[in-house]
């Protein structure tokens, strides 16, 4: 199948991911078509399987991309020695860089649901290795005296979903500036765990 007059792979595949990510976000996977897609592009349907193999492949590759991103920026950081320090660095680097990109936050947990058995697994192995890195905080904290945990896992969910909910409420030019909702969070997370 022939591109479409003027289309260019390095700007018609991104365009098509960033189409697609609105959408799903706005949406929900189930509910959008790959025309609606299509349309949102400037595309005939048919080019876009020159970018893509299916629906599926897209959305798991949003997915994949998300958690790569938030990996890759996490090992990135530079982090205090001590637990507590490493903690806030944590619950300060989750907020900012999730706060970018509520659109991805949005699918990667609420999409998971309609990704194939196989492309879960893989998903799912890279949120574990999210959730592993503030695993082994709480684990390190609780050695070192500073937390009272009695199960790191629970508490590392619990940890990540209160930071996430901040997605659905936080606005840019709202009533507190980003600095002050991220120390008060802070002290929450620090309080929940004892520290």
């Amino acid at each position: 199948m022939a591109r479409t007059t003027g289309s260019h792979s390095d700007i018609t595949g991104p365009r098509i991911r960033a189409a697609a990510l609105r959408l799903f976000a706005r949406h929900g996977f189930a509910a959008v078509s790959m025309r609606q897609i299509a349309a949102e592009v400037g595309v005939q349907a048919g080019a876009l399987y020159n970018y893509i193999p299916d629906k599926q492949s897209l959305l798991f590759s949003l997915m994949q991309s998300h958690m790569e991103e938030l990996l890759a920026a996490r090992a990135a950081q530079d982090v205090p020695g001590d637990a507590l320090g490493r903690l806030e660095a944590f619950v300060r680097f989750h907020i900012r860089f999730h706060l970018e990109r509520r659109d991805a936050v949005f699918i990667a947990y609420m999409e998971l649901r309609n990704l194939s058995p196989e492309n879960f697994a893989a998903v799912e192995a890279l949120r574990r290795t999210y959730e592993t890195t503030l695993e082994q905080v709480l684990q390190d904290g609780v050695a070192e005296g500073v937390f009272a945990i009695p199960d790191i896992r629970i508490a590392a969910r619990a940890v990540i979903a209160m930071l996430n909910g901040i997605n659905t409420w936080y606005r840019v030019g709202g009533p507190m500036p980003l600095d002050a909702v991220e120390a008060v969070y802070w002290d929450m997370v620090r309080k929940a765990v004892g520290g």
